[in-house]
């Protein structure tokens, strides 16, 4: 059986290491985006791993070449682009298709959180417009990825401006492409561990450091160590504005799961048809 997984992901390193545990005679051929993901496929063993972003005519030759019987989208929540892509692609091609996408955590069921300081929107974009409609003064800790801080740049001034972003080439250029101030980029080690997460104590420490009065981040789940920025900004009484998650609606028809386990029944479904 050959399985090509659409990863980046601590979720699609948990699915390469549980198939190679359990199953045999399964050939996996993993993308991802960035070099980074595809050393951390290839530690998970992963039989092929192809790094860089892959548009749909390449993904069909994918398909093609490795004559793929299972397509598995393990991306982020928010990549939605690529799973609107990985939900056309199976339907024309009517190829078996599993979405593993990391569980929401509403900030709801966090106990003990002050609601009023808690904004919901649904783009990062308006999460610049609010925080310059609503006058909400101070700096702003931008916690939700290099890619889309360019979107609340344009209305955040930029020497107001702090960021936490992965350490890779491609993270440190778009900084200085966006002229952040060198002492407003706090470098972020991505985990090969999917439970080692940054904690409150350590979130509590960048957001003294830079004077936070607003922290923006995307609604990540438990994975995501969403609870951790959560609590730490509660502490300190800082505003939180969450992006919440796309609702996607090709895959309302589609077999969506949060767990190893439910992956493993969905995964013996499609081999003993």
């Amino acid at each position: 059986m050959n399985i090509f997984i659409m990863g980046g992901t601590a979720e699609s390193i948990e699915i390469i290491k549980f198939i190679k545990k359990n199953y045999h005679d399964i050939y996996l051929i993993t993308s991802t985006t960035t070099e980074y993901g595809a050393n951390i496929a290839k530690e998970a063993e992963s039989d092929e791993v192809i790094s860089r972003p892959l548009p749909k005519e390449d993904i069909l030759k994918v398909l093609d070449d490795y004559n793929i019987d299972l397509y598995i989208d393990a991306t982020h929540p928010f990549a939605e682009h690529v799973t609107k892509t990985a939900c056309n692609i199976v339907d024309e091609r009517k190829i078996p298709f599993i979405r593993f996408e990391r569980e929401s955590l509403y900030i709801e069921d966090i106990e003990n959180i002050n609601l009023d300081n808690v904004y919901h929107v649904d783009s990062f974009d308006e999460a610049g417009k609010l925080i310059v409609n609503n006058s909400i003064e101070g700096n702003v800790l931008h916690l939700g990825g290099i890619n889309t801080a360019e979107s609340v740049l344009k209305y955040v001034p930029v020497d107001k401006f702090y960021i936490r972003v992965l350490t890779v080439k491609s993270s440190i250029d778009k900084c200085k492409e966006l002229k952040i101030n060198k002492n407003h980029i706090f470098p972020m080690t991505a985990s090969k561990n999917k439970d080692k997460k940054i904690s409150i104590d350590e979130n509590l420490e960048l957001y003294k450091k830079v004077n936070a009065k607003i922290i923006l981040t995307k609604e990540s789940g438990d994975t995501g160590g969403f609870r951790e920025k959560i609590e730490a900004a509660n502490k300190l009484n800082i505003k939180i504005i969450i992006v919440d998650r796309p609702k996607i609606k090709e895959l309302e028809d589609k077999t969506v799961i949060s767990t190893i386990e439910d992956f493993d029944k969905e995964l013996n479904k499609i081999i003993f048809k």
